[in-house]
């Protein structure tokens, strides 16, 4: 039963995030009526049910509202960047609908803190920092550090060689196709940071602005750190959303 329980979650999780990702990118505008129940069903050779699983998942993130007798809809933009992140491969969908502007290229350089948070045996790493947007508006500035040996992977990527360079990338989604071993989780913490002048004027807020900051240690398949992001985003303008599901057995 768990294995079968397993099965279904997974499907309808896939179903959301296909959903999703065609919503982001504008399939769907606001008010426009998604397809039925029936139809997503029978488009994916999927139940009636994991259909009404991935359309609540979608209502609870706030992607969609449902009108009973009349459908399910596409929620109005309110300038309000969210995204719901339950998996390593949510993250690397950043690439479908934000962009990334490099405001540090990648370069070497001296970082005690950041070496030893990926347990490296010096303290050297490569580093680079981007402002990421949507619609236009920026909500994140990222600062990445990597091993050298990571580091050296990306180093011939011309979107990260120079400032003010802009792509839909995201770092992740690069190192993916180049590591030995894939990304395959990230150790997450979330706390509260105020602005400081350079945060401030890359986001467009005050010094001393409340930010939102998240730091994520990205492992392999073999637990080996690859990749820490130190991210402060501007909480108007992003919402950070995530689905806690009891285990079932």
């Amino acid at each position: 039963m768990a294995a079968s329980t397993s099965r279904r979650e997974s499907t309808y999780v896939a179903l959301a995030r296909e959903v999703r990702n065609e919503i982001l990118q504008g399939r769907y505008a606001d008010g426009r009526r998604l397809p039925t129940e029936a139809e997503l069903a029978e488009r994916h050779r999927v139940s009636r049910q994991t259909v009404r699983r991935a359309f609540q998942d979608l209502v609870a993130e706030g992607m969609v509202y449902r009108i009973p007798g009349r459908g399910t809809f596409a929620m109005p933009k309110d300038g309000t960047y969210i995204r719901q992140f339950g998996s390593v491969d949510d993250l690397m969908g950043l690439s479908v609908d934000t962009r990334m502007d490099i405001t540090v290229p990648l370069h070497r350089e001296v970082d005690v803190d950041a070496a030893g948070r990926l347990r490296l045996s010096s303290d050297v790493v490569y580093a680079l920092a981007f402002r990421r947007s949507h619609d236009a508006t920026p909500f994140c500035l990222t600062t990445v550090f990597l091993p050298p040996a990571v580091g050296r992977t990306l180093a011939g990527i011309s979107e990260l060689a120079a400032e003010g360079s802009t792509s839909e990338v995201t770092i992740i989604g690069l190192l993916d196709t180049r590591l030995e071993a894939p990304i395959a989780e990230a150790d997450q913490s979330i706390t509260v940071a105020l602005a400081d002048e350079p945060t401030a004027r890359q986001l467009g807020c005050a010094a001393g602005h409340p930010l939102l900051r998240i730091d994520r240690l990205y492992l392999d398949t073999d637990g080996r750190p690859v990749e820490l992001a130190i991210s402060h985003f501007l909480p108007e303008h992003y919402s950070y959303r995530t689905n806690l599901r009891r285990s079932v057995t």
